[in-house]
């Protein structure tokens, strides 16, 4: 079982832009959707739709229309007390795949709220092969609150993934490897502010990627998985490192991208893959994740594993062109 945590949940609603963003003008809109989302959430939906049981734990009330969406949709969400309302965040996408994200803060938590978030997860932590601790913290919270629950979580026999960023990221990083998951999941830009290196240079160079990624592994981390964007995605473990370049995509919007990216590692792994398996499938659902309109969640039949393969990366050695 795939148990997630959304610290901060979201209704997330997409607008696809008619033409160019303009800053300014009257914008004319293609389509607009709205779904319940947040990191951990888009995961439990994926895996509803490969068929992986998953549970959900969240802050919002149990009559939230929000939660109703995600039950009807097949996903067991158990709710926590929330502080307030679930923000909205928007997504703009135009014409050409552009995505531009405005996310609101949330609802502002105390102690009492984070602690039932806590022992919900960890209570049912030792009916799950994997925990996934996903997304940005609500306000209110401290930036190290994911790494004290990685602490707890690693006192059950459950697996621990992170897939967060900015100040919870630099938090957790900091408290290695006490606080050290079994999977980490940062982008280039992410993984970035962990080592002091340039964005750019990680997001064009997988090697440099994987050097940098070399970093947290050898600091406890158990793997990394590094989204690339176009350039596919690279893993590290303690036994090597592999880069796996995106297949042929048409754009349509890359919300959601890098949870899809997660999940296909989390699917590969419950299927007791190796782990060059795990990177080609956690590129092809990002990749397929890419090519669906708003927060696309792929189904199986849009995954296409056979079209990435995973090459090895030599310690040092520029990556093997795609």
């Amino acid at each position: 079982m795939i148990l997630t945590l959304t610290a901060n949940p979201s209704l997330d609603r997409t607008v696809t832009l008619a033409g160019p963003l303009q800053r300014g003008a009257v914008l004319r809109a293609a389509s607009m959707t709205s779904q319940a989302g947040g990191k951990g959430v888009n995961i439990s939906r994926a895996a509803v739709a490969a068929g992986i049981r998953t549970v959900a734990v969240l802050p919002a009330d149990g009559a939230d229309p929000f939660v109703t969406e995600l039950r009807d949709a097949g996903v067991d969400c158990r709710p926590q007390p929330p502080a307030g309302d679930v923000r909205v965040n928007l997504t703009l996408t135009e014409p050409d795949g552009t995505t531009t994200k405005v996310n609101s803060p949330g609802a502002a938590v105390d102690r009492a709220h984070l602690d039932q978030l806590a022992d919900a997860v960890v209570s049912l932590a030792a009916e799950a092969t994997w925990v996934v601790l996903a997304g940005s913290l609500p306000p209110g919270a401290p930036a190290n609150w994911y790494a004290r629950l990685v602490e707890r979580l690693r006192g059950t026999a459950a697996r621990v993934a992170v897939d967060t960023s900015e100040a919870p990221l630099l938090a957790l990083a900091a408290a290695l490897p006490g606080a050290a998951p079994d999977l980490m999941k940062p982008n280039g830009e992410e993984l970035a502010t962990i080592v002091g290196a340039d964005p750019a240079a990680l997001e064009d160079d997988p090697a440099a990627a994987a050097q940098a990624a070399r970093v947290l592994v050898g600091r406890g981390v158990g793997a990394v998985l590094v989204t690339l964007g176009a350039a596919g995605g690279v893993l590290v473990t303690a036994d090597g490192a592999w880069h796996a370049p995106a297949p042929p995509t048409t754009v349509v919007s890359t919300v959601g991208a890098g949870d899809s990216s997660l999940f296909g590692y989390l699917l590969a792994t419950e299927r007791g893959a190796a782990a060059e398996d795990a990177l080609r499938w956690a590129v092809a659902y990002g990749s397929a994740a890419a090519g669906l309109p708003g927060t696309g969640i792929p189904r199986p039949a849009d995954v296409d594993a056979g079209a990435v393969a995973a090459v090895a990366l030599v310690p040092g050695a520029p990556a093997p062109s795609a």
